[in-house]
């Protein structure tokens, strides 16, 4: 295997997901499947570059880091992986680049580095993204169709078609920090609705992707480089290592929160945090970073 398309043990990625269903069906129900699966089995993490290592865009790389190595990845390894796995069971699956939203400039950014997917099924079109990460995570493909209300675990998505280009929102609920020490934490989100990223529909190739990778693991303005970043979602909500920040998240739609429990942890504590609760195994050892950005929860 290298950056260019081929055969890929499809079997050893099930079962890295979980995925027990049949395969050979390129039906919306497997799509939504395995897209869930994912999300919650396989961690968005940026945690190499705060580890010594470089991040490829290389697929057998990935493939051996991702689903052999009990490690997770950011959108230019995850989705791109994803899209791998769609194509191989075949899924019309086309590329799309999306800038996501700074809410320090109050608007996206201006590198299109974020690597999702277009499913067409059944003449539908659906947006497939399995690493965003926290509670900006789709659990579920989003159908394409602009202003439709999509209600999902972490609240309710909304694609909204401008013409040039087309825009992520999410309309969630109030945070309830149960950790006084972090009830003014720049994690804590308090937008209700917020923008989470722009796309256009112009298809890409992964070598769109190559600069762009190399570019935000070494700018020192880069969100990666000034976070070290871990997140999984759960059945319930999501959990996250930020720097050595750890919280837990639940979603608790009936009362209109999300609780969050968040607390500090000591470097040592590092290494057992990510075995225990993200299944993360580092093989270098890592320098947490959590320097104020634009990230949230």
């Amino acid at each position: 295997m290298s950056s260019s398309e081929g055969r890929m043990n499809l079997e050893e990625y099930f079962q890295r997901i979980g995925f027990h269903g049949p395969s050979d069906k390129m039906d919306l129900a497997t799509l939504r499947s395995i897209h869930k699966l994912h999300v919650m089995s396989i961690p968005f993490e940026n945690l190499s570059i705060h580890c010594g290592e470089w991040i490829t865009m290389d697929l057998e790389t990935i493939f051996n880091k991702v689903v052999r190595s009990s490690r997770g990845g950011w959108c230019l390894e995850n989705n791109y992986l994803f899209g791998w796995v769609l194509r191989e069971m075949g899924f019309s699956a086309t590329t799309l680049s999306s800038r996501a939203f700074n809410r320090i400039i109050d608007d996206f950014g201006a590198l299109d580095s974020h690597l999702i997917h277009k499913v067409i099924i059944d003449g539908k079109a659906y947006i497939a993204d399995v690493s965003f990460g926290v509670s900006s995570q789709i659990w579920e493909p989003l159908e394409l169709v602009s202003g439709k209300d999509q209600p999902q675990a972490a609240g309710v998505f909304r694609l909204i078609d401008k013409g040039d280009i087309w825009i992520l929102e999410k309309t969630g609920r109030k945070p309830k920090v149960l950790n006084p020490e972090f009830a003014k934490s720049s994690l804590v989100n308090r937008k209700e609705t917020k923008p989470i990223y722009c796309f256009t529909l112009e298809p890409r190739q992964v070598d769109h992707f190559f600069e762009k990778s190399q570019r935000i693991q070494r700018d020192p303005a880069s969100l990666f480089t000034n976070k070290s970043i871990c997140s999984l979602q759960t059945p319930t909500g999501f959990k996250a290592l930020i720097g050595c920040i750890y919280s837990e998240v639940t979603y608790k739609p009936e009362e209109g929160v999300d609780l969050l429990d968040m607390r500090n942890i000591t470097e040592d504590e590092l290494d057992q945090v990510l075995t225990e609760q993200f299944n993360v195994k580092l093989q270098n050892k890592l320098k947490p970073v959590c320097n104020k950005t634009f990230y949230t929860l």
